[in-house]
């Protein structure tokens, strides 16, 4: 905690400005911002590796099929040089795309303020293939547990940080094998409500690239998601199988009656992934442009 008090103590209030300016213009890259630090996590520890640019001997984690729809980079980008002005070569990309998720869901989501401890540095690796590790939306709860299991997460843990899907939104591409209509090959996902099964189908008539809100109010930190899929109306196949399960059916159930208790235990779940694998030292560096390895 406190890393930057002495070396750039002004560092934290710079990173939330520059979200709170940007989330003014845009709320739904607070749902981007979150789901670029998750992938970021996942893949190598929370390093700032899906930062990376692509150069011409190396495809890079950012242009994976998983993550070409990540959004909020020029938010990370305007706080680096924004803190590079005022503290240079002082603190890094990991730790600023850390910051700018927790601020993005809590303050400007409706969710608590807390703190986050700092002082990752930034990775020297990012490869397209190291992306193979990220859930799919295809995966059903035991692949869900498993996949996260990896890296020490319990099923109550997994459903919690399932529940940030409560922000955004996800594209046709990555739901329509739900659909019969769209898959003649297949049966119409038993698991889906009819009737949002027939608005979905409806949706996608507009393309792959259309995007559906996973809950009523995208925008908004709350646990609408798990009501949603307890009606049958989870997005994606892998949120669906969240209430599909008996093993973790009652967590769901739990969550969806409890908003604050939710907030509480996704805040925790929150904090431990921004832990996963962090590079300290001479494990890493501290990036100057956050695109490139120094």
């Amino acid at each position: 905690m406190d890393y930057y008090a002495f070396s750039c103590p002004s560092a934290e209030s710079m990173v939330m400005n520059t979200v709170f300016q940007a989330l003014n213009k845009d709320p739904t890259l607070a749902a981007g911002l979150l789901r670029m630090h998750f992938h970021d996590c996942f893949i190598q520890g929370c390093d700032g590796s899906v930062l990376i640019d692509s150069t011409k001997d190396n495809t890079a984690e950012k242009d994976s099929p998983a993550n070409l729809s990540l959004r909020g980079f020029e938010i990370i980008d305007d706080a680096k040089n924004l803190l590079e002005d005022w503290c240079p070569g002082m603190v890094s990309c990991a730790d600023i795309l850390a910051m700018a998720a927790r601020d993005s869901v809590f303050f400007k989501a409706g969710g608590p303020a807390y703190d986050i401890p700092t002082g990752r540095k930034d990775g020297r690796r990012s490869r397209i293939e190291d992306t193979i590790n990220l859930p799919q939306p295809s995966f059903n709860a035991s692949s869900l547990i498993r996949i996260f299991g990896q890296h020490g997460f319990s099923a109550q843990e997994m459903v919690v940080l399932s529940g940030g899907h409560t922000l955004g939104v996800a594209r046709c591409s990555s739901f329509k094998n739900r659909l019969s209509q769209f898959d003649p090959t297949h049966q119409q996902d038993p698991s889906l409500d009819p009737s949002f099964a027939k608005f979905l189908s409806q949706k996608c008539l507009a393309g792959d690239n259309t995007a559906v809100a996973f809950d009523a109010s995208p925008n908004i930190f709350d646990n609408n998601y798990f009501n949603t899929i307890q009606r049958g109306a989870g997005l994606l196949f892998s949120d669906q199988a969240l209430f599909n399960s008996p093993m973790i059916r009652g967590l769901v159930n739990l969550y969806s009656m409890d908003r604050a208790l939710f907030s509480f235990d996704f805040q925790q779940a929150l904090v431990k992934m921004g832990l996963l694998d962090v590079k300290e030292d001479d494990e890493g560096e501290i990036r100057l442009n956050c695109h490139r390895i120094n």
